[in-house]
């Protein structure tokens, strides 16, 4: 033996203490010789084991599994791998192992050398493997599930806002159609009425005169704004045609006829700077009808309503103010949705709730908008923001 080769342990030291079960068998499985872990694996001495057959120490299954595989094939082949065997111990406890064997011939006759591995760990890390993968193919199967019931739902959505959006076109089609019939017999029964009250009648004819002329006026306003909201939803959007006016005056004007309309009001129009702006003036007077028609309905009467009309640089700003009581923040948000209202009182103004939805639509077709702010100490005020182009006078 070479002086550099380090010395190992003995034979019979290696088979005792080596890490897997060792058996050593003579043919018909008699026990011959088995190592320490062995015998600790079975709970019997390793004396006790001598007497036993290898066979003897398999579970029935085990037993079967030997005479009809693993035997056979040491006969025939000489050697098995990786068997996985089920083995009895002194506790009546199933011992999972995984055998390895080869059939040595001998002078003195015919041995059978077995390795056995436990099966703990790797049972265990089999399993676990196992269910994750069931696992996965369960994540799997559910977001192929989720993927197919997202795009069904997509595609049922897709229709149904086809559909609602082919319902909401026809319904503002039919609006705008009924809106605009209603119009020549309101406007007859307008004239008519003025002609009426040319004559002498009595104060009776004359207030009835009356009721139906505010009425036919009050139904022609409805019928503009469901026109201009037939338009704004269809996607043309609220038509102007915009001159230099003095915005100034044409406020005034609005004022003085709105005096008249809500004679229970005391208006006030206040003036700041001075010039000329590019503005639709109808539609101007629109939007001042539709902020202050809405100050008289919500506001306190017994304070004025104030009307302030500002021009400087290229801001043209228009401004209402009512005292009263404030807007509940949660009508903030959505106070210039059509059909919306914040108050279900009663009122002969109008009262499908398309007022501030025009006001704010006037103001975008000028290349401005609309804000609102209201508190119960400072009222409320609507400011209206619009381009506008400064012009010498």
């Amino acid at each position: 033996m070479s002086i550099d080769q380090p010395l190992l342990p003995a034979f019979e030291e290696l088979f005792d203490g080596a890490p897997c079960g060792l058996v050593v068998t003579d043919e018909d499985g008699t026990i011959l010789r088995s190592n320490r872990i062995f015998s600790i694996w079975m709970g019997i001495s390793q004396e006790a084991l001598g007497q036993l057959r290898f066979q003897d120490l398999l579970t029935m299954g085990g037993k079967i599994f030997h005479q009809t595989h693993w035997a056979p094939l040491m006969r025939m082949q000489g050697s098995v791998a990786e068997v996985k065997l089920d083995l009895k111990n002194a506790s009546e406890q199933t011992v999972t192992l995984l055998l390895n064997g080869v059939r040595r011939e001998h002078a003195e006759g015919v041995y059978y050398e077995l390795a056995l591995f436990g099966m703990t760990d790797r049972d265990k890390y089999e399993r676990e493997i196992v269910e994750a993968r069931q696992r996965a193919e369960q994540l799997l199967w559910e977001k192929t599930s989720a993927e197919a019931a997202l795009q069904q739902a997509k595609v049922e959505l897709d229709l149904a806002y086809e559909k609602t959006q082919q319902r909401a076109f026809f319904a503002e089609q039919m609006v705008a159609i009924a809106s605009h019939d209603l119009k020549n017999p309101l406007t007859a029964i307008k004239m008519a009425t003025d002609l009426l009250a040319r004559g002498e009648r009595s104060s009776r004819d004359t207030e009835l005169l009356g009721h139906i002329r505010q009425s036919s006026e009050r139904a022609q306003r409805m019928i503009a704004d469901l026109l201009d909201l037939a338009l704004a939803r269809v996607g043309r959007g609220i038509g102007i045609t915009r001159k230099a006016v003095d915005l100034h005056l044409v406020i005034e004007r609005s004022v003085n006829e709105l005096r008249v309309a809500f004679p229970q009001a005391r208006l006030v129009h206040e003036q700041v700077g001075a010039g000329l702006a590019e503005v639709d003036a109808d539609r101007m007077h629109q939007l001042v009808g539709n902020l202050v028609a809405n100050s008289v309905a919500y506001g306190d009467l017994g304070q004025p309503i104030t009307v302030t009309s500002f021009l400087e640089g290229e801001v043209a700003l228009l401004t209402v103010h009512n005292e009263g009581p404030a807007i509940p923040e949660s009508s903030l948000g959505n106070l210039f949705e059509p059909m919306t209202r914040v108050s279900e009182l009663d009122t002969d103004l109008r009262s499908v709730g398309l007022g501030l939805f025009i006001v704010r639509e006037i103001a975008k077709a000028h290349g401005g908008d609309v804000v609102v702010s209201s508190t119960h100490e400072r009222g409320t005020s609507f400011c209206v923001s619009l381009s506008r182009t400064s012009i010498e006078r």
